[in-house]
């Protein structure tokens, strides 16, 4: 097996950002071989390769689907992604692991390789979730910075006014911050409730429950409805269905589309005017100009 390098930050599975790059310790847990911390401590201990290179640098990316990752010199089994939309039904969780042994969202999905929820609703919610064995996708799918839309049918108690939904759209603060509604509409009125579709951009813990509770309201049934381009539809509680391949692409073109955002650029500030702010200018000769001690700069 070969040495593990000293200084492995190198370009070729260097920890780099690109569309269909994941974290090495992930895909090695995709393919089996261990729990997350079990992974990092076969890339620690340098079992680890990608592209004939040992990799033993915690956080290295990779491309399973471009790039050859051994482990122990075997090469991994090259995995068939699959994409199943989900219609999670109240009562089920979305995580992977529960220890209290409930119905998870994975279970509803004939397939028996290693699957992920992309993104979570909470126990009580339901609709559309998405389950697959895509790292890159389900990370651009979820991460604020892509924006991808994911939108709710919220019931709620009462009624919600215009200047409610501008509330909505404008900003709730939250505990960790303000949060915001992309869209939000009312779609029905009932005699003590309203119907209410909201499209967020973000993906915080119960952020529409809480920024609803913020504003005096209680979410009697929530139910997500798209995720992007992929919708819902007919799909009824508990089924799960897999994508086609024109939904698989329009579900990359989202994220490639959105794409994270640029950095701006800030704009460099001109010092204040005044006595204390205004830069001098020095005298043309090459020697400082003698600083009067009677007199010294303001401040």
């Amino acid at each position: 097996m070969p040495r593990p390098r000293a200084s492995q930050k190198t370009s070729s599975p260097a920890a780099s950002d690109a569309a269909g790059t994941i974290r090495l310790q992930r895909i090695l847990a995709a393919a089996g071989l261990g729990s997350r911390r079990a992974c990092e401590e076969l890339i620690l201990t340098g079992r680890v390769e990608v592209d004939r290179e040992v990799v033993t640098e915690l956080g290295t990316k990779a491309d399973p689907s471009e790039q050859e990752i051994r482990v122990d010199g075997v090469p991994l089994p090259k995995t068939r992604l699959v994409y199943f939309a989900v219609h999670k039904p109240p009562g089920v969780v979305s995580t992977s692991r529960d220890p209290a042994g409930r119905m998870r969202v994975i279970d509803l999905v004939p397939y028996d390789g290693r699957l992920f929820a992309v993104g979570r609703l909470d126990m009580s919610s339901e609709g559309l979730i998405l389950v697959t064995n895509d790292g890159p996708l389900a990370d651009q799918l979820t991460h604020p910075r892509y924006g991808v839309a994911k939108t709710y049918r919220v019931e709620v108690a009462g009624t919600l006014d215009r200047e409610q939904l501008d509330r909505l759209r404008h900003g709730v603060h939250l505990a960790e911050g303000p949060a915001r509604a992309v869209a939000a509409r009312v779609l029905r009125r009932y005699k003590k409730s309203t119907l209410v579709e909201i499209v967020l951009t973000e993906g915080r813990n119960r952020e529409i429950r809480r920024m609803l509770a913020r504003m005096g309201h209680k979410v009697e049934r929530l139910t997500r409805t798209a995720i992007g381009p992929l919708k819902l539809g007919e799909l009824p509680p508990g089924a799960a269905r897999p994508l086609t391949r024109e939904e698989v692409r329009q579900l990359k073109n989202a994220t490639f589309e959105s794409g994270p955002p640029k950095r701006k650029k800030s704009a460099r500030k001109s010092p204040p005017k005044g006595a204390g702010g205004a830069k001098r200018k020095r005298p043309a000769s090459s020697k400082k100009a003698p600083r009067d001690r009677k007199f010294p700069r303001g401040r």
